[in-house]
């Protein structure tokens, strides 16, 4: 295992060596090997101040998850099934919560893409079986694109990255569907190439998921998935990873979105078992993206597994004629973050956006914000 996995039940390197909830993690565990049933939550706050705005200057929100699997099919075997799900709740502290804060201050983009104040959701929910001895792997029900599609290390907003151009999709896709029913499939082709896609509601709408089987099987409006990529295999499946991502999504009546496809390609290795470099880059046709192409790289930095996280990165992003109906000009942003992991359940994140040239604000030639 190397620093930067993604193994989230491996112990953490923590600065104070506390885990203040050891006892309840024991018994979680003891119910896990009983019963096969999992579960777990957080709460995650994220706060935003910008040195020049159009409008507000700063922006904050909150979540609180609750989630969980239950272990149903073949318990602890390799082509193990189970029900998977994750409800939260999103609210905002501000007026401008931080996923719309970019425009706020007049940057095409999002400085913090799931921090909203859109209340009560259901983020997932389906069913989730591995086959061929685990080498494939099939979902139904109400997907999070998002945990499959153009991932990589850095990509998560909870404790990555907070800047969407940094993120899954690199801010060249308008919607990045979650709550949405469909299903997905993939596996490894060899034991480095693997091959993954799906389909899922484009008109979905997470606040009242179940909605879901009447916007999929009645409008059939969508947004589809592929995904072929090599990797270094097994816990390096996302640290040695090369991938082309192509989506593409129908105009949606529900959620007023128009049609569109775009392409992304990702690269990420190890330079040694604590440094991560990437290079990632995007092109969208239409589809009512912040972003009509997007290059992004930088790197990240480990000490240890589980320990505190050094990430910085560099995007340069044309926005997108289509979306905002004139040529703006093109725009850059820098972002660093460290995160502290203080105890086992505790981590802070210092961040620091640098965005020059912001497309919506011609007038400034560089926007701070401070996170």
């Amino acid at each position: 295992t190397t620093a930067l996995s993604r193994d989230a039940e491996e112990d953490k390197a923590d600065v104070l060596n506390q885990d203040l909830l050891k006892t309840w993690t024991s018994w979680k565990a003891g119910v896990k090997q009983r019963t096969g049933f999992s579960f777990g939550g957080d709460y995650t706050a994220v706060g935003l101040g910008a040195t020049s705005s159009l409008g507000e200057d700063t922006a904050a929100s909150g979540i609180v998850r609750v989630f969980g699997s239950w272990e149903l099919v073949n318990c602890g075997e390799a082509n193990s099934g189970e029900l998977q799900f994750r409800v939260e709740d999103r609210h905002a502290y501000t007026d401008i919560p931080p996923v719309a804060f970019g425009f706020e201050v007049g940057y095409a983009g999002s400085p913090e893409p799931v921090f909203s104040d859109q209340g009560f959701r259901t983020t997932t929910l389906y069913w989730k079986q591995h086959f061929m001895d685990a080498r494939g792997v099939f979902r139904v029900g109400f997907l999070d694109v998002k945990e499959f599609f153009d991932v990589y290390p850095l990509a998560t907003p909870w404790s990555g990255f907070f800047n969407l151009a940094f993120s899954t999709g690199a801010s060249s896709m308008t919607l990045l569907p979650d709550g949405a029913f469909g299903v997905m499939g993939g596996g490894y082709l060899t034991d480095n190439v693997y091959v993954a896609a799906s389909i899922v509601d484009a008109g979905a709408d997470p606040t009242s998921v179940f909605d879901g089987f009447d916007s999929f099987f009645g409008d059939f409006d969508t947004f589809k998935t592929l995904e072929i990529g090599v990797t270094g295999g097994g816990k390096r499946f996302f640290l040695e990873n090369a991938h082309l991502s192509l989506w593409q999504i129908d105009e949606s009546v529900s959620n007023g979105t128009p049609s569109g496809w775009g392409a992304i390609a990702s690269a990420t290795t190890m330079v040694t078992d604590n440094w991560l470099v990437y290079l990632r880059a995007a092109r969208t046709h239409e589809g009512a993206s912040a972003l009509e192409a997007s290059v992004s790289t930088g790197f990240g930095y480990q000490n240890q597994p589980g320990g505190n996280l050094l990430g910085v990165g560099l995007n340069w992003g044309r926005p997108n004629s289509d979306t905002f109906g004139v040529d703006l000009n093109d725009q850059w942003a820098g972002e660093i973050f460290y995160r502290f992991q203080l105890t086992e359940n505790f981590q802070i994140a210092p961040d620091l956006q640098l965005l020059g040239n912001p497309a919506l604000n011609p007038d400034k030639d560089l926007i701070v914000l401070f996170g």
